[in-house]
């Protein structure tokens, strides 16, 4: 083999981990490499007299006509794998090197493993998800500081992460007790972090952070969220059995439980801690667990219904759907769904209703569009002179209810009251003054809002609340007279997203009047709409809730830019791209399939950034309004 032949090949490799210079396959990938080329491999390396078990793993180069022979032998045992020997052959010179790294106390270890085998290896999927929890640890920002071990070492603990097994954990135990069978050591599950864990990040980024609520944090493990709440000025207090034990245990409007019920290894206790948690909530109780495949538990040593890892540390996993249940069963209440992993659930159901009916709610944007309209009264002239900031705050409080606010409602109403006699006086004096138009589009907006909350509360199979707020009963009574009208037109827009022809001609028009979204074809059938989730607020109420109903069951879309629904499936897929708004070729790195039928939600990652697929239409999904759009699109 020459040089320009090597390289021929070298180009033509569709399997490994490739780098500007360099691509590395495992020898189990080889059946998917060129064949002269794992031909010529093998020749090199009987010639050198390196023996089968003196390497695994081979790196190409694309530029010279060179390769390596690395001997990982941990390969498939260790997480991040120490090399043990390199011989590196330089097949123009007739030349090698060998480097033993044998009795190294820091050697270069690998990343990335799934991306030198082939996808159907049976350890593929287990290694991407070991890639997955780096990606989402942030351990890959820099890629300097990942090639060594102490190195590695150092950036997982900087980042608040411990390896166990492999896995990076970052966790609280509850209490640390001696189980009849066998005594698991709980308190090393507690992790130092440096920043809010992702449970209260999911509390702060809805609003119950803003220092109206006192907060308890139930196996709260070494404090850090405790002292993050504190500097913001926020009543906070909690409880751990290992690192707070006398600490009291208090009732408080919300309570976080997170990452504790993996950590327990008696059933009854782990039930036993959510009841105690949700015992002391008053009005929002926060609950998250580590989720895992089965896949990525058959390494471990079964232990009840969990694992004992190395460091006899308990840890029971579960998928999103079973997590749910759990929680369901457990306290014969309702969770939502926040993201992978988190669910709320609701003590005070008048703000249940709130933050459900708000989750998806839109905002009015007033844009005056015309000159107001004269009144023939003097005396409205003379008030729209005197009090022109006070009639204008009270009617974008009218656009914002979509009718006239309570006198509750609008804080100043003892003015309104004062200068105009009523709210309904102050109601018509401003619909005179700028027209009915916009309040008439408000109010189809709240109704089309309410029409969907109802819906989603159907879908979700959420029991009847026993009481509705004040704000809600006013809401039904002003846009559907009874309450029983509003569950009647709820359950026909619910049911309506299995009808199939109604489904299509509505993604059809929303591609007519979408700014953006693409109309996928199969056999010149309308198969699936694709849009971004910026303009989810302006698709029709039933499209809406087609995709709001697969929200509920995966939380929110902090990472997902694009939406598919499927036409004909009772599916919904969630894309989240890597440089979306940056790069004019983003790549795709999370995508999350929604059966809505069976309510299952499954995961796919594109961990590895040379394997990724790239979005190469991406114009079709925004327009002007997409900041920096001229800088980053394709054309």
């Amino acid at each position: 083999m020459d040089a320009d032949k090597f390289k021929q090949l070298v180009k033509s490799i569709t399997v490994g981990k490739k780098l500007p210079d360099a691509i590395y396959f495992h020898r189990d990938a080889f059946e998917h490499a060129p064949e002269g080329l794992t031909k010529f491999i093998v020749a090199v390396a009987k010639a050198l007299k390196i023996k089968d078990e003196d390497w695994n793993l081979v790196k190409v180069f694309r530029a010279d006509f060179k390769l390596s022979l690395l001997h990982y032998p941990d390969f498939f045992s260790d997480s991040y794998p120490a090399i043990e020997q390199s011989v590196t052959v330089d097949l123009s010179k007739l030349s090698h090197r060998i480097t033993q790294y044998r009795t190294s106390d820091n050697p270069p270890i690998l990343h990335r493993k799934e991306t030198m085998l082939p996808p159907s290896h049976k350890c593929f999927d287990e290694f991407r998800m070991i890639t997955q929890e780096g990606e989402a640890a942030g351990l890959y920002e820099n890629s300097r500081m990942i090639g060594f071990k102490n190195s590695w070492l150092r950036l997982i603990a900087k980042h608040g992460y411990e390896l166990v097994d492999g896995r990076l954990f970052r966790n609280s135990a509850v209490c640390a007790e001696v189980n009849e069978d066998k005594e698991i050591d709980r308190h090393k599950t507690a992790i130092v972090r440096h920043e809010l864990s992702a449970p209260m990040k999911s509390v702060a980024k809805n609003g119950f952070l803003s220092g109206e609520y006192s907060v308890f944090d139930y196996g709260c493990g070494r404090g850090d969220d405790l002292r993050e709440l504190e500097a913001h000025g926020i009543e906070v207090l909690g409880w751990d059995p290992n690192f707070r034990p006398d600490a009291d245990k208090v009732n408080s409007d919300i309570v976080n439980i997170g990452f504790v019920i993996n950590v327990i290894e008696d059933q009854d206790e782990r039930i036993d801690a959510i009841l105690n948690a949700w015992e002391l909530s008053d009005k929002l109780l926060v609950i998250s667990a580590m989720l895992a495949n089965e896949s990525y538990l058959a390494q471990f040593t079964p232990y009840k219904d969990g694992v004992i890892t190395s460091r006899n540390t308990f840890q029971k996993y579960y998928s999103q759907t079973e997590l749910k249940s759990y929680i369901e069963r457990v306290l014969d209440q309702e969770p939502i769904a926040i993201s992978p992993g988190i669910f709320y659930v609701f003590k005070d159901k008048n703000l249940e209703q709130q933050f459900l009916k708000n989750r998806h709610k839109r905002s009015y944007q007033w844009q005056q569009l015309t000159v107001p309209k004269p009144v023939s009264e003097d005396q409205a002239r003379i008030l729209f002179t005197q009090h022109h900031e006070l009639l204008e705050s009270f009617w974008l409080s009218c656009l914002a209810y979509g009718r006239c606010p309570a006198n509750d409602e609008f804080r100043e109403s003892e003015k309104i009251k004062e200068i105009i006699g009523s709210n309904k006086k102050a109601l018509k004096l401003v619909t005179d003054w700028f027209g009915d138009e916009e309040l008439k589009l408000a109010q189809i907006m709240r109704q089309e809002d309410l029409l969907i909350y109802f819906a989603l509360a159907m879908f979700e199979k959420r029991k009847a609340y026993t009481h509705q707020p004040d704000d809600l009963k006013r809401d039904i009574k002003a846009f559907f007279d009874t309450y029983k009208i509003a569950q009647h037109q709820a359950k026909e827009l619910l049911f309506n997203i299995a009808n199939v022809e109604q489904i299509t001609a509505e993604c059809i028009q929303a591609k007519e009047t979408l700014p953006a979204a693409k109309l996928a074809f199969e056999h010149d059938i309308p198969h699936s709409l694709t849009l971004h989730k910026k303009f989810i607020d302006l698709l029709s109420p039933l499209l809406r809730v087609y995709v709001f109903s697969a929200m509920q069951l995966y939380g929110q879309l902090d990472d997902i830019q694009l939406i598919k629904i499927h036409i004909t499936s009772g599916k919904v897929t969630l894309l989240g791209y890597e440089g979306f708004d940056t790069t004019p070729l983003p790549q795709l790195k999370e995508r999350v399939k929604i059966n809505m039928i069976t309510q299952d939600v499954y995961f796919f990652d594109y961990v590895d950034e040379h394997r990724r697929p790239v979005l190469l239409d991406k114009d079709e999904f925004i327009d002007t309004s997409f900041e920096g759009i001229k800088n980053n699109n394709v054309n």
